[in-house]
């Protein structure tokens, strides 16, 4: 077993580690009945905000309630391992392979660059763990791990979310504390409300105006996969972006004007207790956006009863220093200093055959790497990905073999 302790934060300070900005080279979408669609764009939302403290415009205020009764939630229950991810991955190599072999043949040499290589493969929110570790000290999490042709393939433990999501379910709420199921609603009816399907220009008056009557639905999602590098690790991170604002440029080199959409408990007053509170949700903002080079975040304040009282739209590269500028509750550089790390020790530890598991305990200072099977890659490679690899492998070495 390998142990990674952070008792002290001293090692990680200091200048961050060389970082590759995120850049989007696959996507794929889940559409309303959440049904994978690899490589499409389908489900991409574009931002235009609901209206709220319009001039000009009377408008009730804003319920997240209203509706929760016809929300057409999404089962997560079920365990969807990596697939998604694994079957885009295929669709974009196979993708690159029948473009290579339509322009050069079978024996061309640069058949070796198909196959994404990389040292991890993984969903955002498993770095986001990671990331936000060193100073969330309610963070607990168990992680399944394989290696399989040389590149560390990651997913959730599902019974440990499972078990964490109906304990915080079965908790009461506090007194004047919506359930934990409407405050989860209120997330995604802000996003309903802040979003639409196609541009602003190509959408009518009255579907832009009827968002608060539409019927909550989380099965359609678009996922952005990048390649990024934190310090000497290169990874390939998969995760659900809410909507763009304007449009994507059609450049794959360009950054996307992604948006992130939160919503808040709006701050009571400027007590150090709530601005505490509120620099340690901003972590786990600037985390996941942070992952896939998402620049800004909508934060929709709300009422303890569900009802906006304003947004605000965030830059997730300054959100460190204004935290820095405020109680300092968490340091940017010393989280990715620290992933790094980390990601270093996963690397010298999860090599050859077998699963591992990476898990950490609420309030414990140490994330722990322990081999849980000899031999084999478990339900995180899908076999069907496998085949595609080992097939993959098998024309670069013929390719090589040709020259």
């Amino acid at each position: 077993m390998a142990v990674f302790a952070f008792h002290q934060l001293e090692p990680f300070a200091g200048k961050s580690t060389t970082i590759r900005r995120p850049r989007e080279f696959a996507y794929f979408s889940y559409d309303d009945e959440h049904v994978l669609h690899p490589l499409s764009d389908e489900s991409l939302s574009y931002y235009y905000p609901p209206f709220f403290n319009t001039p000009g415009v009377r408008h009730p205020p804003v319920d997240l309630s209203a509706g929760f009764q016809t929300f057409k939630q999404r089962d997560d229950n079920v365990d969807e391992h990596l697939d998604a991810l694994l079957d885009t991955l295929q669709a974009h190599e196979e993708r690159e392979l029948e473009r290579l072999q339509c322009e050069h043949g079978e024996g061309d040499g640069r058949l070796e660059h198909v196959r994404v290589k990389t040292d991890v493969v993984t969903w955002r929110g498993m770095v986001t763990k990671i990331l936000t570790a060193a100073f969330d000290d309610f963070n607990e999490f168990e992680m399944n791990a394989t290696c399989f042709q040389g590149t560390i393939f990651i997913e959730e433990n599902h019974s440990n979310k499972t078990a964490q999501k109906n304990s915080q379910n079965n908790q009461r709420p506090r007194p004047g504390q919506a359930p934990q199921e409407m405050m989860q609603y209120w997330g995604y009816k802000f996003e309903t409300l802040s979003v639409l399907p196609r541009p602003w220009a190509e959408v009518s008056r009255d579907a832009i105006e009827s968002r608060e009557h539409a019927i909550v639905n989380n099965h359609a999602q678009y996922c952005s996969v990048v390649r990024t590098n934190i310090g000497t690790t290169s990874l390939v991170i998969a995760g659900e972006v809410d909507c763009v604002l304007g449009s994507k440029p059609r450049s794959p080199e360009d950054p996307i004007p992604w948006l992130e959409l939160k919503t808040s408990a709006d701050l009571q007053d400027n007590s150090p207790r709530e601005l505490v509170k509120f620099e340690r949700k901003l972590l786990r903002y600037w985390a996941q956006s942070f992952l896939l080079g998402v620049p800004s975040i909508a934060v929709g304040f709300r009422t303890p009863d569900g009802f906006v009282t304003r947004i605000l739209e965030l830059s997730t590269q300054k959100i460190p220093t204004q935290v820095k500028q405020g109680r300092w509750t968490w340091d940017g550089n010393v989280s990715i200093n620290f992933t790094a790390a980390f990601l270093d020790l996963l690397k010298r530890t999860v090599t050859g055959d077998g699963v591992w598991r990476i898990r950490r305990v609420k309030g414990q200072k140490v994330i722990e790497i322990l081999k849980v099977e000899e031999s084999g890659t478990g339900n995180i490679v899908k076999d069907s990905f496998k085949k595609h690899r080992e097939r993959l492998r098998a024309l670069e070495i013929s390719a090589a073999l040709g020259k």
